[in-house]
């Protein structure tokens, strides 16, 4: 096998400059495929480090049993009561791997500056924990402040944060006061008085006129209740959120507590469908790849033969078998697709440090301010670039090479 692999190297050398050709685009497609590959990786990770602590959401949520389904229609049919979230928060808490869980109200009602009001969607939450999540977030979401003014607390029901859009369409800066108005949960109206003590970008462009964040405190009191609508449980590890939903559910149910716990994945609409565009995005990276790949070691093989008739007839005068003549080529092809994958290694990892030094930004789809663009080296990409490249380039040997192998003996020597 040694002798072969010699004899295949002295051929690609013979052929330098097809090789390089070939091996040039081999490379190529190795670092657009892993390149492509760890900027996904990098959008994947922050769109679920922004859902999970950035936004205090949690790796579960627990809701009341009907909520997914009729929850948006009738909220207030599926309050958690307050003696409820007490059993849940302690029996959740009682798992090590659980390193908080907070209530949250989700309100709505009418927003005026005195003069004119807008319709409002809030998120009523306890400011100290929802501190703790984002402290539990890694990268740039906790290298950035993404809002205005200054922090909510617990104990000052009245400060509340403001969406810039909704902020602008009332004519509100930091530290003005606003009226927020409501239904209660028995239906009649109740008024709390507000001062704005954040802005902040929203996620999403459709609400940012809408979006406000309150205490909870401020929440439950313009509703006049002590219920809650959600439970939000962050964990020390994602590896345990199916181990953890799995035991929650049980024990709760148990306990007689009629509640749905979804993961953070069901809840973020946005994160799916942002995974499922990249995803089709890479497979047709890869296909462009594969084509490209497939198409140089085709003709690179193909001319090869070509030029090598009269030694394939040589080889076969003296005994050599139709198998070792398709394995002399396959060595060359697969020669190819090992020095072009490593190639294709060296110059992901130089761009890779070129993006390191250059620290480009951007701003992404779901913040508003421009962030550091990153580009991840992933292992496991580049171990199945690597093993799908070679093996393709092997495969794509077979035609050409199977070509050669059952040509004549008489009309091979006889080639011009």
């Amino acid at each position: 096998m040694i002798t072969w692999i010699k004899i295949g190297i002295r051929n690609l050398y013979k052929n330098k400059r097809r090789s390089l050709f070939t091996i040039g685009a081999i490379s190529l497609g190795f670092a657009a495929v892993n390149i492509f590959g760890g900027f996904t990786n990098y959008m994947y990770t922050n769109l679920k480090q922004s859902f999970i602590y950035g936004q205090g959401n949690g790796h579960l949520t627990v809701f009341k049993k009907g909520f997914s389904g009729e929850g948006k229609i009738d909220p207030l049919k599926y309050l958690i009561a307050e003696a409820e979230m007490k059993t849940i928060r302690g029996f959740c808490m009682k798992d090590s791997r659980v390193l908080m869980v907070t209530p949250q109200l989700r309100i709505s009602g009418l927003l005026s500056n005195g003069e004119v009001s807008t319709i409002f969607i809030a998120g009523g939450r306890v400011p100290s924990e929802i501190r703790f999540i984002n402290s539990q977030a890694k990268g740039l979401l906790s290298e950035n402040k993404f809002f205005e003014g200054k922090q909510l607390e617990d104990n000052i029901t009245y400060g509340v944060g403001l969406s810039k859009g909704l902020a602008k369409k009332l004519g509100l800066s930091l530290n003005s006061g606003a009226i927020a108005m409501s239904p209660t949960v028995e239906g009649l109206l109740n008024a709390l008085d507000a001062q704005v003590f954040q802005l902040f970008d929203s996620p999403a462009e459709t609400l940012d006129d809408k979006l406000m964040i309150v205490p909870l405190k401020f929440a439950q009191l313009l509703y006049d209740t002590s219920s809650v609508d959600r439970l939000t449980v962050l964990l020390d590890d994602d590896k345990h959120i199916e181990s953890v939903k799995a035991f929650l559910e049980q024990g709760l149910k148990q306990k007689g507590l009629a509640v749905e716990i979804k993961q953070w994945r069901e809840l973020s609409s946005f994160y799916k469908k942002t995974k499922d565009m990249f995803d089709t995005i890479f497979i047709f990276i890869f296909v462009i790849v594969f084509i490209i790949v497939v198409m140089s070691i085709i003709n690179t093989i193909s001319m090869a033969v070509m030029e090598r008739t009269r030694e394939v007839g040589t080889l076969r005068t003296l005994g050599v078998k139709r198998k070792r003549i398709i394995e002399l080529f396959a060595i060359e092809s697969g020669l190819l697709g090992i020095m072009g994958s490593i190639i294709g290694m060296l110059l992901t990892l130089a761009i890779w440090i070129g993006i390191q030094i250059w620290e480009p930004t951007w701003i992404p789809p779901h913040i508003t301010i421009r962030v550091p663009l990153e580009v991840y080296l992933v292992p496991g990409y580049i171990i199945l670039s690597f093993l799908c490249l070679v093996v393709l380039s092997v495969v794509a040997a077979a035609f050409p090479a199977r070509k050669a192998a059952h040509m004549s003996i008489v009309d091979a020597l006889g080639h011009v």
